[in-house]
């Protein structure tokens, strides 16, 4: 099953690099949406993809209207710490979008706010912990969608 991996507006390279490999190990296509924290060709994000940036499926975009005009027929689902389904509900389906906000404070509400039925969060099981690594996070959903 191919899937999306999106990310908004991604702030930390290696958390990228990672996820690009992520993406290429798992079949999926990468979509990355400006602006990062941080410029695409720098060294901890090849240090973090190794040298396989060059073999991924990435598809870059100018900004979240862009990305959404673009992608506004495919089936999306997004992730965040405000979902109020769990990761494992999703009804994964091949070719489906699955999209993550940057680090530091997640999908901005202009998104949460108009899909608050595809809003998905993986659960944490500690009050001591807001939200997972980007890179962690990603993996755990790809990983369950490729199960179905």
């Amino acid at each position: 099953m191919a899937l999306n991996i999106v990310l908004i507006e991604p702030e930390i390279p290696n958390n990228t690099g990672n996820i690009g490999r992520l993406a290429l190990g798992s079949g999926c296509n990468l979509h990355l949406v400006k602006p990062f924290g941080f410029e695409i060709d720098d060294s901890r994000l090849k240090r973090a993809g190794l040298d396989y940036w060059q073999h991924l499926s990435v598809t870059y975009y100018d900004s979240i209207e862009q990305f959404l005009e673009i992608n506004k027929d495919e089936n999306m689902v997004f992730l965040s710490s405000h979902g109020t389904q769990n990761h494992w509900d999703i009804p994964f389906g091949d070719n489906m979008f699955l999209v993550f906000g940057k680090e530091s404070v997640g999908l901005p509400k202009s998104i949460t706010k108009i899909h608050p039925d595809k809003l998905y969060k993986i659960p944490l099981y500690s009050k001591h912990v807001r939200s997972l690594n980007l890179a962690n996070a990603v993996s755990i959903v790809v990983y369950e969608g490729l199960k179905h």
